[in-house]
Protein backbone atom coordinates (compact mmCIF):
# COMPACT_ATOMS: atom_id res chain seq x y z
CA UNK A 1 0.00 0.00 0.00
CA UNK A 2 3.04 2.36 1.05
CA UNK A 3 4.94 1.88 -2.18
CA UNK A 4 1.79 2.49 -4.04
CA UNK A 5 1.32 5.62 -2.35
CA UNK A 6 5.34 6.52 -3.34
CA UNK A 7 4.98 5.32 -7.17
CA UNK A 8 1.83 7.87 -7.28
CA UNK A 9 3.27 10.64 -6.19
CA UNK A 10 6.29 10.25 -9.05
CA UNK A 11 3.45 9.68 -11.70
CA UNK A 12 1.63 12.50 -10.17
CA UNK A 13 4.68 15.07 -10.29
CA UNK A 14 5.46 13.76 -13.88
CA UNK A 15 1.59 14.12 -15.36
CA UNK A 16 1.89 17.48 -13.97
CA UNK A 17 5.30 18.70 -14.98
CA UNK A 18 4.12 17.60 -18.28
CA UNK A 19 1.02 19.81 -18.46
CA UNK A 20 3.24 22.21 -17.21
CA UNK A 21 5.63 21.97 -20.47
CA UNK A 22 2.52 23.55 -22.49
CA UNK A 23 0.74 25.52 -20.44
CA UNK A 24 3.90 26.87 -18.60
CA UNK A 25 6.74 27.59 -20.92
CA UNK A 26 5.21 30.86 -22.88
CA UNK A 27 5.35 32.25 -19.32
CA UNK A 28 8.47 31.16 -17.88
CA UNK A 29 10.24 32.29 -21.63
CA UNK A 30 8.76 36.23 -20.65
CA UNK A 31 10.26 35.19 -17.13
CA UNK A 32 13.33 34.74 -18.33
CA UNK A 33 13.21 38.08 -21.10
CA UNK A 34 12.27 39.81 -17.95
CA UNK A 35 15.29 38.56 -15.71
CA UNK A 36 17.58 38.77 -18.14
CA UNK A 37 16.78 42.39 -19.09
CA UNK A 38 17.13 43.66 -15.91
CA UNK A 39 20.24 41.65 -15.33
CA UNK A 40 22.10 43.10 -18.62
CA UNK A 41 20.62 46.47 -18.11
CA UNK A 42 22.63 46.96 -14.62
CA UNK A 43 19.83 45.68 -12.85
CA UNK A 44 19.19 43.20 -10.37
CA UNK A 45 16.52 40.67 -9.14
CA UNK A 46 14.89 41.24 -5.63
CA UNK A 47 13.37 37.84 -5.07
CA UNK A 48 10.78 36.75 -2.00
CA UNK A 49 8.86 34.10 -0.40
CA UNK A 50 7.49 32.71 2.78
CA UNK A 51 7.88 29.23 3.85
CA UNK A 52 8.78 26.15 1.53
CA UNK A 53 8.77 29.27 -1.06
CA UNK A 54 11.34 31.09 0.62
CA UNK A 55 13.72 27.98 0.16
CA UNK A 56 13.48 28.07 -3.38
CA UNK A 57 13.86 31.76 -3.96
CA UNK A 58 17.10 31.26 -2.18
CA UNK A 59 18.51 28.44 -4.06
CA UNK A 60 17.70 30.56 -6.81
CA UNK A 61 19.53 33.59 -5.88
CA UNK A 62 22.23 31.13 -5.28
CA UNK A 63 22.56 30.04 -8.80
CA UNK A 64 22.79 33.70 -9.89
CA UNK A 65 25.13 35.03 -8.24
CA UNK A 66 26.84 31.36 -8.17
CA UNK A 67 26.47 28.98 -11.21
CA UNK A 68 23.39 27.45 -12.28
CA UNK A 69 25.41 24.39 -14.38
CA UNK A 70 28.69 26.45 -16.23
CA UNK A 71 30.61 29.23 -14.88
CA UNK A 72 29.83 32.68 -15.89
CA UNK A 73 30.14 36.56 -14.09
CA UNK A 74 28.10 36.80 -11.23
CA UNK A 75 24.57 38.29 -11.65
CA UNK A 76 22.72 40.45 -9.14
CA UNK A 77 20.29 39.06 -7.19
CA UNK A 78 19.27 38.96 -3.24
CA UNK A 79 16.36 37.09 -1.32
CA UNK A 80 14.62 39.02 0.31
CA UNK A 81 13.65 36.64 3.37
CA UNK A 82 17.74 35.70 4.29
CA UNK A 83 18.40 38.14 6.90
CA UNK A 84 16.57 36.72 9.69
CA UNK A 85 17.10 39.68 12.11
CA UNK A 86 15.47 42.51 9.44
CA UNK A 87 12.44 39.83 8.76
CA UNK A 88 11.45 39.58 12.19
CA UNK A 89 12.11 42.83 13.93
CA UNK A 90 9.68 44.16 10.54
CA UNK A 91 7.16 41.67 11.56
CA UNK A 92 7.24 43.17 15.43
CA UNK A 93 7.24 46.07 13.87
CA UNK A 94 4.82 46.60 11.22
CA UNK A 95 2.03 44.74 9.36
CA UNK A 96 2.69 41.81 7.39
CA UNK A 97 1.78 43.69 4.04
CA UNK A 98 5.19 45.40 4.96
CA UNK A 99 7.69 43.06 5.22
CA UNK A 100 8.70 42.42 2.20
CA UNK A 101 7.36 46.13 1.06
CA UNK A 102 9.69 47.77 3.26
CA UNK A 103 12.94 45.61 1.65
CA UNK A 104 11.92 45.92 -1.72
CA UNK A 105 11.58 50.03 -1.31
CA UNK A 106 15.18 50.51 0.64
CA UNK A 107 16.40 47.98 -2.21
CA UNK A 108 14.43 48.54 -5.41
CA UNK A 109 15.77 50.65 -8.50
CA UNK A 110 13.99 51.27 -11.56
CA UNK A 111 14.81 48.27 -14.36
CA UNK A 112 15.13 45.66 -11.39
CA UNK A 113 12.84 42.90 -11.22
CA UNK A 114 10.76 41.24 -8.03
CA UNK A 115 10.42 37.93 -8.34
CA UNK A 116 8.22 35.94 -6.13
CA UNK A 117 7.56 32.58 -5.26
CA UNK A 118 4.25 31.88 -3.72
CA UNK A 119 1.76 29.08 -2.86
CA UNK A 120 -0.55 31.72 -1.17
CA UNK A 121 -0.80 34.25 -3.36
CA UNK A 122 -3.59 36.12 -0.90
CA UNK A 123 -0.39 36.41 1.54
CA UNK A 124 0.04 40.53 2.60
CA UNK A 125 3.26 39.82 2.89
CA UNK A 126 3.54 39.04 -0.92
CA UNK A 127 0.88 41.54 -1.94
CA UNK A 128 2.62 44.48 -0.33
CA UNK A 129 6.44 43.23 -2.02
CA UNK A 130 4.03 43.89 -5.56
CA UNK A 131 2.95 46.92 -4.62
CA UNK A 132 6.09 48.32 -3.15
CA UNK A 133 7.84 46.72 -6.80
CA UNK A 134 5.30 49.06 -8.87
CA UNK A 135 6.33 51.90 -6.62
CA UNK A 136 9.72 51.64 -8.15
CA UNK A 137 8.86 50.96 -11.47
CA UNK A 138 9.84 47.07 -11.16
CA UNK A 139 8.95 44.51 -13.30
CA UNK A 140 7.35 41.97 -11.17
CA UNK A 141 7.83 38.19 -12.13
CA UNK A 142 5.09 36.19 -9.94
CA UNK A 143 5.16 32.37 -9.62
CA UNK A 144 2.12 30.95 -8.02
CA UNK A 145 -0.54 28.11 -7.92
CA UNK A 146 -4.07 27.68 -10.56
CA UNK A 147 -5.29 30.38 -8.18
CA UNK A 148 -3.91 34.09 -8.21
CA UNK A 149 -6.60 35.47 -6.73
CA UNK A 150 -5.61 38.79 -5.32
CA UNK A 151 -2.54 38.93 -6.89
CA UNK A 152 -4.16 38.69 -10.33
CA UNK A 153 -5.63 42.50 -10.22
CA UNK A 154 -2.29 43.93 -9.05
CA UNK A 155 -0.23 42.66 -11.95
CA UNK A 156 0.41 44.87 -14.88
CA UNK A 157 0.70 44.26 -18.70
CA UNK A 158 4.54 43.68 -18.67
CA UNK A 159 4.60 42.05 -15.31
CA UNK A 160 5.11 38.11 -15.99
CA UNK A 161 2.80 35.23 -14.23
CA UNK A 162 3.89 32.36 -13.97
CA UNK A 163 0.70 30.22 -12.93
CA UNK A 164 1.31 26.66 -12.01
CA UNK A 165 -1.97 24.38 -12.87
CA UNK A 166 -2.57 22.32 -9.50
CA UNK A 167 -3.91 23.16 -6.62
CA UNK A 168 -1.72 20.70 -4.26
CA UNK A 169 0.78 22.55 -2.54
CA UNK A 170 3.75 19.47 -3.05
CA UNK A 171 3.17 19.94 -6.84
CA UNK A 172 3.19 23.39 -7.27
CA UNK A 173 6.40 23.77 -4.91
CA UNK A 174 7.90 20.72 -7.33
CA UNK A 175 6.91 23.02 -10.43
CA UNK A 176 8.10 25.82 -9.30
CA UNK A 177 11.43 24.68 -8.76
CA UNK A 178 11.63 23.27 -12.27
CA UNK A 179 10.53 26.85 -13.62
CA UNK A 180 13.10 28.41 -11.50
CA UNK A 181 15.88 25.82 -12.99
CA UNK A 182 14.10 27.02 -16.44
CA UNK A 183 14.80 30.78 -15.73
CA UNK A 184 18.36 29.98 -14.66
CA UNK A 185 19.30 27.97 -17.36
CA UNK A 186 18.00 30.06 -20.10
CA UNK A 187 19.64 33.52 -18.34
CA UNK A 188 22.74 31.19 -18.92
CA UNK A 189 21.70 29.97 -22.72
CA UNK A 190 21.20 33.95 -23.35
CA UNK A 191 24.26 35.04 -21.80
CA UNK A 192 26.71 32.17 -23.00
CA UNK A 193 24.67 30.48 -25.78
CA UNK A 194 24.05 26.50 -25.91
CA UNK A 195 26.14 24.34 -24.09
CA UNK A 196 25.65 20.49 -25.49
CA UNK A 197 27.55 18.89 -22.46
CA UNK A 198 26.86 21.20 -19.42
CA UNK A 199 29.06 20.27 -16.60
CA UNK A 200 27.90 18.82 -13.36
CA UNK A 201 27.78 21.07 -10.32
CA UNK A 202 30.76 20.40 -8.11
Amino acid sequence: MLLQRIQQHFIDSADLKYQCAQAMAPAVEAAVGAVLAALTGGGKVLACGSGMSAGLVQAFVASLVGRFERDRPELGAFALGSNAAALTGLYNAYDARAVFGRQVRALGQPGDVLLLVTTQPQSPDILGAVEAAHERDMVVVALCGAKPGPLNPLLKDTDVLVGVPSERLPRIHEAHQLALHCICDGVDVQLLGEDTDPEMEP
